[in-house]
């Protein structure tokens, strides 16, 4: 099977042939990680409904979860007004991280609203010795 040529001629893919892919959690919105998708992820996406994303380093396919078990049920894939991006909705079990956190935006807080969460960021101290915004 190839990818749907409408769906095909709607993407504006990178240099090398590439979409950019967000997983956002059903029923939360919130953000899990961020991959990327040739035609082939994309068509075994849609058709299989597994998340299913294109390796830069390894270049190769893989599915999300088919060594960890924390697997992706698509419910949606949504492309965005561009052609650039696709949003994919998804019940994720277990962490959707490498890392084993739940989300990939798990780790690093830059910015918050709330003042105590400011104390809270784990930025590394600069090389040159500049204090950091917990320095501050």
């Amino acid at each position: 099977m190839s990818l749907n040529p409408e769906i095909a001629a709607r993407l504006k893919r990178n240099q090398d042939g590439l979409v950019c892919a967000v997983a956002q959690q059903r029923g939360t919105g919130e953000v899990l990680m961020v991959a990327w998708m040739n035609d082939e992820a994309l068509e075994r996406t849609l058709t299989t409904r597994r998340g299913t994303y294109y390796s830069r380093s390894r270049r190769r396919l893989w599915v999300k979860g088919e060594t960890s078990g924390h697997t992706q049920r698509v419910h949606e894939v949504r492309l965005d007004c561009d052609g650039d991006t696709v949003l994919l909705v998804v019940d994720q079990v277990g962490a959707a991280c490498h890392t084993g956190d739940h989300t990939c935006f798990d780790a690093d807080l830059l910015l918050a609203d709330e003042p105590d969460a400011a104390d809270q960021l784990a930025v590394a101290p600069k090389p040159d010795g500049a204090p950091t915004p917990a320095d501050a």
